[in-house]
């Protein structure tokens, strides 16, 4: 009961100065804005990039063209050909179920009077089975389709809706790049294929697109799948050694291609993620500290205009203790408001840029939401300690003297 009577007190003492309260509130304010917002962004977007590193396969291992330091400086070198892949395919039948070689233009995708820009993916019959990327009108590319350079395409789910809205569109003639091209297919809608927005491509035969239409020698990128996620790290060695051969690097020589897995893409992307976790906690951190210091300065002004109260209170029978907790309830109060108000704020913010950028996604966790309340109550209470200690050593003689 005295407890509640000193918490009602407390209430009384910051609802009588209820705008210096609210303002001292301000900076803990951002500071749990901060790091509500902070969190929300960077969970979310976490989340999101790891479900398309997901999407990948973690059966797959993927080799893209390499780097040589020229001049100071990194220099991307072609090297990937179409026969690499079937020379590791050839050569480790055992531990490999498919290669998949692609090469990625871009192209103006038109039929009639309606027109698109699109991404162009080269690639071979295994792409639609190595991604769980499945057809939902007409068919697939196949291999007689990469080995005749046929003109065909299949169509990504958003490019078959602008072009043709709610008509078929399998069967029809589209121009790319000025050349006409039949429609075998429109692909399911699925989003995002790791970083590809494939309902925004369309799907030509390999050598279609490298012959045909950009008159290209080397891939973008190969992709192998593995028998098995245990075979992944024998398959990284196999489609080393084969390439370092067919590309006739001699021992010591540095590669002039480099390989990833969805687990070393993870790893790179929580070194990258805990650098900018480090830069948002701290300027966070700071602006939780200014806050801190903000509660500090009222509090102790506080003190000073109730010096004659607290003197009549000692004067009637106050322990200085109760003197003292009432200040850092006060204190706490003032924190947990702040908090409050700052896990609602940061949330919005969060929610308003999601919304204007249409890019971030935001997550934020229950935990967050209780520590950065906790970490509140806490700077509150640090803050308070040294207005809450002056005030419980007033002398009340001199405490009743104060005008």
């Amino acid at each position: 009961m005295f407890f509640l009577r000193i918490m009602r007190m407390a209430i009384k003492g910051l609802q009588t100065n209820l705008l210096r309260s609210l303002l001292a509130t301000l900076g803990v304010i951002i500071g749990v804005g901060a790091v509500v917002a902070a969190v929300s962004i960077l969970e979310g977007s976490q989340r999101d990039i790891l479900e398309q590193f997901e999407s990948l396969g973690a059966d797959q291992v993927i080799v893209v063209n390499g780097q040589r330091q020229h001049g100071g400086r990194a220099v991307s070198v072609n090297s990937l050909l179409p026969e690499d892949a079937d020379a590791i395919r050839r050569e480790h039948e055992k531990i490999i179920t498919a290669t998949v070689p692609q090469f990625q233009g871009a192209g103006q995708i038109k039929y009639f009077q309606k027109n698109t820009g699109a991404a162009v993916l080269g690639t071979t019959e295994d792409y639609d089975e190595v991604n769980s990327y499945l057809v939902a009108q007409g068919r697939f590319i196949t291999r007689e389709d990469v080995r005749g350079n046929a003109m065909v395409t299949v169509l990504g789910y958003g490019v078959a809706e602008k072009l043709f809205g709610s008509l078929p569109a399998v069967g029809k003639n589209v121009k790319i790049n000025g050349k006409s091209f039949s429609v075998i297919g429109v692909m399911e809608e699925r989003g995002t294929l790791g970083f590809i927005e494939v309902d925004n491509q369309v799907i030509v035969p390999l050598t279609t697109a490298m012959d045909r239409l950009f008159g290209a020698r080397y891939l973008t990128m190969l992709v192998v799948r593995a028998s098995g996620t245990d075979k992944v790290p024998e398959t990284i060695d196999a489609v080393r050694q084969t390439l370092r051969a067919e590309h006739r690097l001699k021992p010591g020589e540095e590669e002039d291609f480099q390989i990833f897995t969805q687990e070393m893409i993870k790893q790179q992307f929580g070194q990258f993620a805990a650098i900018f976790a480090v830069v948002f906690y701290s300027i966070a951190g700071i602006s939780m500290v200014v806050g801190g210091i903000g509660i500090m300065n009222i509090m102790t002004v506080s003190v000073t205009e109730r010096t004659r109260e607290i003197g009549v209170r000692i004067a009637v029978g106050a322990r200085r203790f109760d003197i003292l907790r009432q200040f850092l309830i006060e204190a706490a109060i003032i924190s947990f408001l702040g908090g409050g108000l700052g896990v609602a704020c940061g949330w919005a913010m969060a929610n308003l840029l999601s919304s204007v950028t249409q890019v971030l996604e935001i997550y934020t966790p229950p935990m967050a939401i209780v520590v950065a309340l906790l970490m509140a109550i806490a700077v509150g209470i640090v803050s308070g300690i040294y207005p809450a200690i002056r005030a419980a050593r007033l002398d009340p003689v001199e405490a009743l003297r104060y005008e």
